[in-house]
């Protein structure tokens, strides 16, 4: 496909991926109540706890629409995960045969639990990091926690470790559609290994090593297993082509 092509379907791609997101944001307004006090909930368990004053503050007169908006936005993002996760597929796929095209719901099917497993995983970190962050503070003081602020870092949160898990299925999309040889990625597989950790020390809200390494484990795991993935396709075209050609040489000398 010429390069003038393939940027005409990234951009329908990504069309796509908005009016998607944008539905769903719309659907997400009606959650926002109960999204938001859920992220809340360790906030007021921290202020139970606690001697002193521990609470999300609203400071602009536009900060609780902001945040409503920021929420909604997220639950956008979340559910409509399947169709963005598609629309990703759909821009690889002309670079995979027939057949390939055919494992859509094989993708769709790892993609979207590995991408809600990270988001899972990211909400049950967060109301530690919460409760670890907020123990820091001295007693008899308050911590008047900014709300834009703390939208962030837990949208942040969640988003990072989403897309961090479901990157190896596009690894392994990569490899099927010749960007990428499993070899290249083995070949970096340090320098991913430092990238992984890094990454989940940073995104690790709390300053203990446990949380970062429960973290970084899974996406190691997952970046070696997507290399194995890549690599056995790469073995079986390589043998699918071996048996092609000995059929042709066969031929060719009977003639």
């Amino acid at each position: 496909m010429p390069l003038r092509e393939h940027l005409a379907e990234f951009r329908k791609r990504i069309i796509l991926v908005a009016i998607g997101v944008a539905v769903f944001t719309v659907a997400g307004w009606f959650f926002y109540t109960p999204v938001f006090e859920a992220l809340q909930a360790p906030v007021l368990a921290a202020a139970e706890e606690g001697n002193g004053l521990v609470s999300i503050n609203f400071e602009g007169l536009a900060t609780a629409l902001d945040m409503q908006i920021k929420v909604s936005v997220v639950i956008g993002v979340v559910a409509s995960s399947p169709w963005w996760l598609y629309q990703l597929w759909a821009f690889v796929s002309p670079g995979l045969n027939r057949k390939e095209r055919g494992y859509t719901g094989a993708f769709l099917g790892a993609a979207v639990p590995l991408f809600l497993g990270g988001v899972a995983l990211a909400w049950w970190v967060f109301p530690h990091a919460v409760q670890i962050l907020t123990d820091f503070r001295p007693e008899n003081t308050a911590n008047l926690l900014n709300a834009q602020m703390f939208m962030t870092f837990a949208m942040r949160l969640v988003l990072a470790f989403g897309f961090a898990f479901v990157f190896p299925v596009v690894m392994v999309a990569l490899t099927w559609a010749g960007t990428v040889s499993s070899r290249t990625w083995l070949k970096g597989w340090r320098w991913a290994v430092m990238g992984i950790f890094v990454f989940a020390a940073i995104m690790t809200p709390t300053p203990d090593a446990i949380t970062m390494i429960i973290m970084a484990i899974p996406m190691c795991g997952l970046y070696f297993g997507a290399i194995g993935v890549g690599a056995l396709r790469e073995r079986l075209l390589r043998s699918r082509a071996a048996r092609e050609d000995a059929v042709n040489s066969g031929r060719t000398a009977d003639a």
